[in-house]
């Protein structure tokens, strides 16, 4: 399938049309964020939790977003699934309030992934759902209205490589059985990037954050013309976060740093690497079951322990959860999604005083980790066999020790030399997985 500009927008002509061409961009390399971007910031990061929406025409074939790259797929041939898209099922009021309950304050949505596909309506591509697909509805603004009405914040992934388009060239290191025929100029596939970028950044109210995605597509040297790219975001909503998954240190410009699959400075899976942690706020995004987006035969989702497990992790270490969710194609959220998120909702609704708008204290140990709000330390003690006394640093000694749930008292002793504060546990009716409450 070409993706040529709709025939609308052939009439003004190619030169100098370009929405984001009429607006001044300034380089970010001094970039000062405004006033309203750093109240964003502290907003984001009291958030804690959020959850990630992998959904496009991927979903059709049910073999997760990397499938026609993974596969080899034609991309006309893959392109044909556009044909049957037609979520009947799709309801945003639903998801949004499933996603609340749980307790999220903010979603992030794929507006278009790798594959080219754009999830909402765009003047730039005929591929996108409103032109391509029998369904032909804006599931992003419906989305966005819907975030407005129950109180959400909006964040929109945004996809930098493409396995499609002709004008992404030179290739990266991905897509190239997907049956391009390289001819275009990086030029127009970078305006056409950024003529999308004013479309969601101008038609969809206000949007949380753009979360860039495929920098790493690239070599590290490669032009990607971030610094007028970001320009024109804070310049169309200076309140928007930019964020970028390249999973190297920032770049002037963003406003919070992600980590794929790995707790800040983990480096399990080889993205987090301590030494790229920046003082911005942070997040981490991972995946409910194996996968991004819908796998029919990939039902192994994460127990609601361990989400929460991740959640708290995440806290202690000063980040945000961004918690992945691959909806069906039929536009339902899966059954043991809805199930994981219940019961998180259900944990956040009593705990939540301990992750909301806490910071990490910095400590991160076999048995769990420390969150801190004002003169409060939250140790959440995330064990399967409950050690008989925890120690953590602690420059003056405690007022109290107490349980969070029935506020009873422990044994508790300060060591002067060594600033440690050793906590008992014995008394404890739990087996596994408590919080106690340290009054500074």
């Amino acid at each position: 399938m070409k993706h040529s500009l709709k025939k609308k927008m052939m009439l003004l002509g190619l030169s100098g049309i370009m929405l984001g061409s009429q607006l001044p961009v300034l380089a970010q390399e001094n970039y000062v964020p405004a006033a309203s971007n750093l109240e964003a910031r502290e907003k984001f990061n009291d958030s804690r939790f959020g959850v990630f929406l992998h959904w496009g025409i991927y979903s059709m074939y049910a073999q997760g977003e990397w499938y026609m790259h993974n596969a080899g797929i034609d991309h006309d041939e893959y392109a044909k699934a556009a044909s049957g898209f037609y979520p009947s099922k799709f309801n945003a009021h639903d998801w949004v309030a499933a996603i609340k309950a749980a307790g999220a304050k903010y979603i992030c949505f794929t507006t278009r992934h790798h594959d080219s596909f754009s999830m909402f309506d765009t003047k730039y591509s005929d591929y996108d759902i409103m032109d391509a697909t029998p369904f032909k509805r804006d599931v992003v603004k419906e989305l966005a209205d819907e975030c407005v009405k129950q109180g959400i914040t909006l964040h929109l992934y945004y996809s930098h490589l493409d396995w499609t388009r002709e004008d992404y060239y030179p290739l990266g290191r991905t897509g190239h059985t997907t049956g391009r025929k390289n001819h275009g100029e990086w030029k127009t596939y970078q305006e056409f990037m950024n003529n999308q970028l004013t479309e969601l950044l101008t038609n969809y109210g206000p949007i949380g954050a753009i979360w860039f995605d495929g920098k790493w597509d690239q070599p590290d040297d490669f032009d990607w013309h971030l610094d007028e790219q970001y320009a024109l975001i804070h310049r169309l909503q200076p309140a928007c976060l930019i964020g970028n998954n390249h999973h190297k240190q920032i770049n002037p410009g963003e406003d919070f740093q992600m980590f794929e699959r790995d707790l800040p400075g983990e480096n399990k899976a080889g993205l987090s690497d301590e030494s790229v942690i920046s003082r911005l706020p942070l997040e981490t995004c991972e995946t409910m079951n194996g996968m991004w987006g819908y796998k029919i035969a990939d039902q192994n989702y994460k127990s609601v322990k361990q989400l929460v497990r991740l959640l708290v992790g995440a806290a202690g270490k000063g980040a945000n959860l961004l918690m992945n969710i691959g909806p069906q194609p039929n536009g339902e959220l899966p059954a043991l999604a809805l199930d994981r998120l219940k019961g998180m909702g259900e944990w956040l609704n009593k705990y939540g005083e301990t992750i909301y708008a806490t910071d990490g204290a910095g400590i991160v140990e076999k048995w769990g980790t420390v969150t801190k709000k004002g003169n409060k330390l939250y140790v959440h003690i995330l064990a399967d066999e409950m050690p008989d006394e925890i120690v953590i640093p602690l420059e003056k000694r405690a007022k109290k020790v107490l349980t969070f749930d029935d506020h009873v008292s422990l044994k508790n002793k300060y060591d002067c030399k060594s600033h440690t504060l050793a906590i008992s546990t014995v008394s404890l009716k739990v087996a596994a997985d408590c919080i106690v409450e340290v009054h500074l």
